[in-house]
């Protein structure tokens, strides 16, 4: 089951946090079809948020045909974001996570690293463009 986590200083609404971080287990393969995303109330209790921006975040995902709210069991995934190179996602996880020891092993910071990332694959986006 996914976990939910805000980030108060991305500049992006909380209940967009959370529309984001169930497509990308979509994409990614870690929510499939039939499962069951998180209760408001656990959400509520584990982020700290107001049930009204989890409800407004499950809309949302309703709306996009991506979930299906079942009044008294919950809410569930109707279909997956994700695609035929899910095969190719854990080999480059363990690249990644390689290349992230490596970064902190140079006494890299986390933002450091973040902001490394970004750059780079902001840069990496545009020659490819």
């Amino acid at each position: 089951m996914i976990e939910f986590h805000l980030e108060a200083r991305s500049g992006v609404a909380p209940y967009l946090q959370l529309v984001q971080q169930v497509r990308q287990a979509m994409r990614l393969g870690l929510l499939a079809e039939g499962d069951q995303l998180p209760t408001v109330k656990d959400v509520v209790a584990k982020v700290a948020i107001n049930p009204n921006t989890v409800l407004k975040a499950y809309r949302e995902l309703e709306y996009e045909g991506l979930v299906s709210a079942r009044p008294g069991v919950g809410t569930f995934v109707t279909r997956t974001l994700a695609d035929e190179t899910v095969a190719a996602h854990e080999p480059l996880r363990a690249e990644l996570q390689s290349w992230l020891d490596r970064a902190r092993a140079a006494g890299l910071a986390d933002e450091s690293i973040e902001a490394l990332f970004t750059t780079t694959f902001r840069t990496g986006v545009k020659e490819t463009a």
